[in-house]
């Protein structure tokens, strides 16, 4: 476990229990998002699969945008679909602002 500069101990990162540690990174990036069966997309995204981390490893891909590569079982294609989904669905509940669905409280 390593120490912050303030002494606290870190959080282990999510990387260091991923099934992907130790396996050939270039597995991780093909040429082709396509994952056929015998592909290495294919490879990579069966070893996400059993991964341990996977939903934090997507989650770091979204958040920080990661357009290359496989990513917690998704392809590049895939999260940019993801964040499209997101993007338009998220502005236009903030942009309402009605307060639908939201209860008045007396008083």
């Amino acid at each position: 476990m390593t120490r912050s500069s303030i002494g606290h101990p870190a959080a282990s990162d999510w990387r260091d229990q991923a099934s992907c540690a130790g396996e050939d990174p270039d597995i991780f990036f093909p040429l082709s998002d396509l994952a056929a069966p015998g592909t290495e997309a294919a490879l990579a995204r069966a070893i996400c699969r059993r991964c341990p981390v996977l939903i934090a490893c997507r989650t770091w891909a979204l958040d920080h945008g990661e357009d290359d590569g496989i990513w917690g079982a998704t392809t590049a294609a895939q999260r940019r679909a993801i964040r499209r989904a997101t993007t338009e669905t998220i502005p236009a509940v903030r942009r309402r602002g009605d307060g639908a669905g939201e209860e008045s409280l007396p008083g």
